[in-house]
């Protein structure tokens, strides 16, 4: 069973039973390219920029109060995730995201139809284009739908990032006591705890938590209402300034008309801006998930056994969480070479990549806030290795500069001779042995080591101690990371909340 409908190029059958009409129809034939349709989030938000639309409309008088009630039920609908299957258009799809708008136009009306008791294809009564895209182009009506669909992303993202650094803050406190050799360059530096090399990945997710959060206001100025190029040609003043204000009720977000729209519609920047923060997230996560394969292949941490590692050896466990956060991340940074590549590539009125670069945004937005989260619960579950932390840590020539503010540079240099002529590895007994028990379980605390300096005497002259200097003398296992949480050793993630 099928219908006929007609367009520009003639006409065409469209089987009965589809929401989508002539316009999809040519598009699924033109469009191969990624393989798979146009992401959902993109589709669902497309949906409330309609329904935004036609209630401006019929504010207005533009449509009838039945119909436009009916086109704003079915882009509800659309909206909640229904009739998903009938959105078929490829995601990357020439003319701006021509076919994207018309497929949800087609959809929509039909819907609509039915709602009203008409049979679809029925456009006397409700038209994709005269009713549903009714003073609208795809050029105002996609990039807003973009813009509302990375920030609800952007949303989830930054709350991944949250769960995330509260991980790691976490391990930071329950691992601060557990000394350990800090490395810098692949190399022994200086010893450090095993707490504070955790607080440190939490420090940086906070910062993902906080530029993902804030990268928000570079989407929130909209292009609608600008129709074609920005010159609002062919919508009604009411109507312009109506637009915005109702997908902002419908969204709940704060949106804002662009004051300049020839702008907002030529100029595709703010996507590329907000790609860089996403950039900077995955370089954390890439950092993050291979420092944790380091310290797991050192036996610092014990990373949880997820599945057998190898098909041929026998007892073989990867990390296999972490690999595959860093190849999530791999890809966005990736991503993010393209996207700044579409971005520069638009031309005079209008940036004609905009399918590619929402497409390549978006999974970025999804593919890290699932990266926070497999790492989230990768960091949760590993365990402390106490014994390869102290075994690593006791026979380190590092703990020679931890002795340096008691003894002297000069003094711990003849001590580093001393011990390579004698051929030890025990160098923390051996420093027991030449300097006391006292003196270095005082350099070699936790809190001594994770104190942000020592305290320093000057012979002789007596002064006051300051609130400073009062801290220093007493310093918690994470001093450095001051917090007003009531829970000891950790920061208060609700302390970095924008």
């Amino acid at each position: 069973m099928h219908r006929t409908e007609t367009d520009l190029l003639g006409s065409r059958d469209v089987p009965a039973d589809a929401y989508w009409g002539v316009h999809t129809l040519r598009a699924t034939e033109n469009f191969r390219l990624a393989g798979r349709p146009v992401r959902s989030s993109l589709v669902r938000a497309l949906a409330m920029v309609k329904r935004a639309c036609v209630r401006a409309n019929a504010e207005i008088g533009a449509i009838p109060a039945a119909v436009a009630e009916a086109v704003e039920a079915a882009c509800a609908e659309v909206a909640a995730g229904g009739l998903a299957d009938q959105f078929p258009v490829d995601a990357w799809q020439g003319g701006a995201g021509t076919s994207l708008n018309m497929n949800v136009n087609e959809v929509v009306a039909n819907r609509a139809l039915e709602r009203l008791g008409r049979p679809r294809g029925d456009h006397a009564t409700v038209h994709p284009i005269g009713t549903v895209n009714l003073h609208q182009s795809t050029n105002d009506t996609v990039p807003t739908a973009a813009r509302v669909a990375a920030i609800l992303g952007l949303r989830d993202l930054s709350a991944a990032a949250a769960g995330l650094q509260g991980a790691c803050q976490r391990r930071e406190r329950d691992f601060a006591g557990i000394v350990k050799v800090g490395r810098t360059e692949l190399q022994e530096a200086v010893p450090m705890t095993l707490g504070a090399e955790f607080s440190a990945m939490a420090e940086a997710f906070g910062r993902d938590r906080w530029r993902t959060f804030k990268c928000e206001e570079r989407l929130r100025v909209v292009n609608l209402g600008g129709t074609a190029v920005g010159t609002g040609l062919t919508a009604p003043r009411q109507y312009i300034f109506l637009a915005t204000e109702r997908l902002r009720e419908i969204t709940g977000l704060g949106l804002a008309r662009a004051e300049n729209l020839v702008d907002g519609t030529a100029n595709a920047d703010a996507f590329a801006e907000v790609s860089g923060v996403l950039d900077a997230c995955a370089c954390n996560l890439l950092k993050v998930a291979a420092d944790l394969r380091l310290l797991h292949l050192l036996g610092e941490v014990r990373l949880a056994a997820l599945q057998a590692g190898s098909s041929v050896m026998p007892g073989k466990v990867n990390p296999v969480i972490q690999e595959a956060v860093m190849q999530g991340a791999l890809r966005v940074r990736s991503n993010h070479a393209a996207i700044a590549e579409a971005v520069s590539r638009g031309s005079l009125q209008l940036n004609e990549f905009l399918p590619l670069i929402a497409d390549l945004l978006l999974e970025s937005i999804e593919v890290l806030a699932r990266c926070a989260g497999a790492l989230a619960g990768a960091v949760d579950a590993l365990q402390p290795g106490r014994e390869a932390c102290a075994a690593h840590a006791d026979g380190s020539t590092a703990l020679l500069t931890a002795m340096v503010p008691a003894v002297g540079y000069e003094r711990a240099q003849d001590l580093a001779k001393d011990l390579a002529a004698s051929g030890r590895t025990d160098v923390r007994a051996f420093l027991v042995e030449r300097l006391g028990a006292e003196a270095v379980e005082t350099r070699l605390a936790p809190a001594a080591l994770t104190a942000l300096g020592f305290e320093h005497r000057t012979p002789n002259i007596e002064h006051p101690t300051s609130n400073t200097e009062r801290r220093t003398q007493q310093p918690t296992a994470n001093s450095q990371h001051p917090t007003p949480s009531s829970e000891p050793g950790t920061r208060n993630p609700e302390s970095l909340r924008p």
